[in-house]
């Protein structure tokens, strides 16, 4: 069983709570009894509402409910040392030295399982993130997009889910046929001049597809002018993805990203799923034609209007497509939970897909979503648009050339993913305490010099169990063993809330309380009892770093 130290408290804590109220003749109020971390030491470890909570139900002041609560609390032999009451009614816990001895433990034997939970037993979870059309190059938002996905993959990871990664390849479909035609137009243009053909006015106009049609022509010759229109889009379409995919892979790889399975769209069309899947709605009586389209009824399933799933010529639309993929997910493949990481212009899916997957017969609870708001690119304080390389909008792999590929995991990892960020390019190249990656892992590599000057001295670390950590009492070590302590229950809570951003802003709040740790109690002591005991704190320390720098994927370095 792995340790969660402030779950298992809280949990400790509530059910003396219950007992108390039980012993006092009191009726249990209504809801879950509250406990929660205090923020302020001289409160308390913990602290509950309850009597606050009780008040009314019980029609007695707060704080003669909570003296009488307090009184019947059975504290004997567990990690509670005294309770006090504060306020209007707070009762607060007091943690003994026991407990904060038993959190460093903890971290040193479970290493790099401490953190890890059972929460999910194994269940199936597709995390589905990036999915960049391979029309062109990746931008911001996908940068952003594929570290809340991969780090969200890890977390999910540690709390016992069975996670993939799955990359959703725009492979077919209007995007796919319009880059045909721009390609085709492109190398006509190569041989034969601008004047040849017409560029298409809803074209991709980059230079990448000039690029594209160019190296066909320097490697393939002239030997499609010649050729049916639909053959030679064809057979540049092929081409051009299957070197864009590659350059996504490439770059993503470089990014630290590798997915467990690219899931192709044209596999759905080609299989007939497609078909099948909107026929299956149709004999639901979930459908109805309307001016020669086919429509879904959304709205008989709460949603504002209805929505064309075939049009009038035949074609699919987008968003039948995608109903198919959905419906591939939990029914072909089983999985138990599915989470798209989508950019903030994709709210509309949010709403959309629950109520098709209502149609399909599928738990809609089981479809969760993960919003990524805009990025802007700051540098010498004014917002970058422009690659200096390209002249063109900032790729991803503009972005890893510019600032090293750990600065941009953690950057984006940092602030929650629904609100707009501002990516400061000249703080991510800091090599200072400014920069909060390189402050952490600074941290890190400070733990590591510390170890490996003791061994020199001939220091070396005993086995946790002969270590006093009682000894372990001044603020700056208890606020740092509390950190360590809410490791567990920060994964649990990012894996609940699908929020992995938690993790880095958790292990910067771990490196700042370790540097204030290291200036305030010296490690290197006379006494030994007390070096060895801090000792084993900077390997609790080093470990949590280390495992949350891991969930992050960025190196903890040894040395800087």
């Amino acid at each position: 069983m792995y340790t969660n130290p402030v779950a298992q408290s809280k949990e400790t804590i509530s059910k003396m709570l219950e007992n108390a109220f039980v012993k006092c003749g009191f009726e249990l109020p209504d809801g879950d009894i509250e406990v929660s971390p205090t923020k302020d030491a001289t409160h308390g470890d913990f602290a509950s509402n309850v009597a606050m909570k009780a008040s009314k139900k019980l029609g007695k002041n707060p704080r003669e409910i909570a003296s009488a609560l307090c009184e019947n609390l059975d504290i004997e032999d567990s990690y509670v040392s005294k309770v006090e009451i504060a306020g209007p009614g707070f009762i607060n816990f007091f943690l003994s030295d026991k407990y904060y001895s038993d959190v460093v433990k903890a971290a040193v034997t479970e290493g790099a399982d401490y953190g890890k939970n059972d929460t999910g037993a194994g269940k199936k979870v597709m995390v589905e993130f990036v999915s960049a059309n391979p029309t062109g190059p990746m931008h911001m938002g996908n940068a952003r997009g594929g570290i809340v996905g991969d780090t969200l993959s890890t977390v999910l990871s540690y709390s016992g889910y069975d996670v993939t990664r799955e990359f959703y390849v725009n492979d077919a479909g209007n995007q796919v046929d319009i880059l045909g035609k721009c390609l085709s137009v492109r190398y006509i243009q190569h041989f034969k001049g601008e004047d040849a053909a017409e560029f298409p006015e809803d074209g991709y106009h980059g230079n990448d597809v000039k690029v594209i049609a160019a190296d066909y022509a320097a490697e393939h010759g002239d030997s499609l002018l010649e050729a049916d229109a639909e053959v030679m889009a064809k057979e540049l379409v092929t081409y051009a993805l299957n070197r864009n995919i590659a350059k996504m892979q490439s770059d993503l790889k470089k990014y630290k990203i590798v997915y467990d399975n690219w899931f192709y769209e044209s596999t759905l069309h080609v299989s007939g799923f497609v078909a099948d899947t909107v026929e299956f709605l149709r004999q639901k009586g979930a459908l109805y034609e309307k001016e020669g389209a086919l429509w879904f009824k959304a709205t008989d399933f709460g949603c504002d209007k209805d929505e064309v799933l075939v049009k009038a010529n035949g074609f699919y639309t987008y968003y039948a497509v995608d109903i198919a993929y959905h419906r591939n997910k939990f029914e072909t493949r089983g999985f138990d939970m599915v989470i798209d990481v989508l950019g903030a212009d994709h709210h509309g899916h949010t709403l959309r897909f629950p109520a098709v997957l209502d149609a399909l017969g599928i738990d809609k609870s089981k479809l969760r979503f993960v919003l990524i708001q805009l990025v802007r690119l700051m540098q010498g304080g004014e917002v970058v648009r422009m690659s200096k390389r390209t002249g063109k909008v900032i790729s991803l792999a503009d972005l890893l050339d510019e600032i090293p590929v750990d600065a941009a995991r953690f950057f984006f990892d940092y602030k929650v993913a629904d609100s707009a960020m501002d990516f400061d390019l000249d703080l991510a190249v800091k090599q200072n305490s400014e920069n909060p990656v390189y402050y952490v892992q600074y941290a890190h590599a400070r733990i590591c010099s510390i170890i490996k000057n003791l061994e020199a001295e001939g220091v070396v670390a005993k086995d946790i169990s002969d270590v006093d950590l009682s000894l372990l009492s001044a603020n700056e070590e208890r606020e740092l063993i509390k950190l360590i302590a809410s490791f567990p229950d920060e994964i649990l809570t990012a894996a609940e809330m699908l929020e992995p951003t938690r993790i880095s802003r958790y292990c910067t709040s771990v490196g700042a309380a370790f540097h204030k740790f290291y200036g305030a109690c010296y490690v290197r002591n006379e006494n030994e009892a007390l070096m060895q005991a801090r000792l084993a704190l900077c390997l609790a320390a080093k470990q949590v770093i280390r495992n949350s720098l891991d969930i992050i994927n960025i190196d903890a370095p040894e040395k800087m």
